[in-house]
């Protein structure tokens, strides 16, 4: 029987399983870490991650970020869980 498109994109998704350690994405392969800190103190934990997981090694990455109302930042982090 021909399916749709959809329909074929529908059942691979369900059989998708989470990539270990990943909270993101079902499978995409990355880590992520979210954190909600004082300004100061989320651009030293984003400048500690990039120095423990360099861009190039990892493609680390900023991948979200706010402000939130009273001045904290919320954002997540995310990397691939090895180099090359």
């Amino acid at each position: 029987m021909a399916d749709r498109p959809r329909d074929l994109a529908e059942r691979m998704a369900r059989r998708r399983k989470p990539a270990a350690g990943s909270d993101g994405p079902v499978g995409d392969g990355y880590l992520r870490e979210s954190f909600t800190l004082p300004r100061p103190a989320a651009r030293a934990r984003a400048q500690a991650f990039f120095a423990r997981y360099p861009k190039a090694g990892y493609m680390s990455e900023v991948e979200t970020w706010r402000e939130l109302p009273g001045g904290d930042i919320e954002f997540t982090m995310r990397r691939l869980p090895s180099a090359d």
